[in-house]
């Protein structure tokens, strides 16, 4: 049984069938990948699964260079025909990302990134925030979003793939205390959100990647305070999905990687047609072709 409302059926803890690297139909083979936040954890799972799906190219970037180096190893043990960049990167910091990007990407082109970097802020409700600890929290995953953002564009490949590891936290209330990473996940899905509202060729997916038993959500009480866990397996394998073809009528949701990728298929001619799993004022619009938005001259 889901321990949430989903739209599927099924609800997935771990990775299956559907959504395996081994299949022909989810092939990276000659894909360049990048992925911030890849020496641990969801990260380093979905390097590996892209390995796995047989991309050339995969840029691991974190702040910490050892897991960097031991994912990259571990990758390139079982999967050697793959070449394995690393770069100890602050996302924060533009000069890092810049770099790290350039020496990696070179005169080639990104065909999916993976902007998987977060920290989890203050821990605190509206009422007890220090205001400039909470704003701290929200300006840092901004921040970091906007540099990683900001040099994909510059060596993304025309129908590039970005996926946006962000959390549930920015559209549903979990609870009271967690208010500035909300808020903070919130603002970076509408970041890839507009990037992909200007850049119609580039396919955006956002993801709440499930409970998994990660330290980053080991500082939010993540697996222990829930009481169930979801295998690092399940979101990796979803990524690779999602840059597959196969995902394409998905562009611009918002979607749980436990959700069953079969079902949302059956679904695929609806929801091309509707606004589900967006963001955005709930019966409104009823239809896309109800909306269509024209910019002129500066103003709306």
């Amino acid at each position: 049984m889901a321990p949430f409302p989903s739209p599927t059926a099924i609800w997935h803890d771990k990775a299956y069938e559907s959504i395996s690297p081994t299949r022909s139909e989810l092939s990276a083979k000659g894909k360049t990948v990048l992925i911030t936040g890849g020496g641990t954890g969801i990260g380093a799972e979905t390097a590996r699964c892209f390995a796995e799906a047989g991309a050339s190219r995969i840029a691991i970037l974190g702040r910490r260079e050892q897991p960097l180096l031991d994912t990259k190893s571990s990758i390139q043990r079982d999967f050697p025909q793959v070449d394995v960049f690393t770069a100890s990167t602050d996302v924060m910091k533009k000069s890092d990302v810049d770099e790290a990007f350039e020496n990696f990407v070179g005169d080639g082109r990104i065909d999916v990134l993976v902007s998987n970097a977060a920290v989890t802020g203050p821990h605190d409700s509206v009422r007890d925030a220090d205001v400039d600890e909470f704003l701290e929290g929200i300006q840092q995953n901004l921040r970091g979003s906007l540099h990683v953002a900001q040099a994909f564009l510059r060596y993304a490949a025309t129908s590039a793939v970005a996926i946006d590891v962000n959390s549930s936290a920015a559209h549903v209330n979990f609870a009271p205390k967690f208010v500035s990473y909300s808020i903070a996940k919130l603002a970076v899905f509408r970041l890839w959100d507009s990037l992909a509202f200007a850049s119609p060729a580039i396919s955006v997916f956002h993801v709440q990647p499930g409970i998994v038993d990660t330290a980053m959500s080991r500082e939010t009480g993540g697996v222990a305070a829930l009481g169930f866990e979801d295998h690092v397996s399940l979101p990796a394998s979803f990524h690779v999905w999602l840059a597959s073809p196969e995902a394409r009528f998905l562009k611009g949701r918002f979607l749980w990687a436990n959700w069953d990728v079969d079902e949302l298929k059956e679904k695929a001619q609806e929801l091309k047609e509707n606004e589900q799993f967006k963001v955005g004022v709930v019966g409104w619009p009823f239809q896309q072709g109800d909306y269509k938005p024209q910019f002129v001259s500066g103003t709306w």
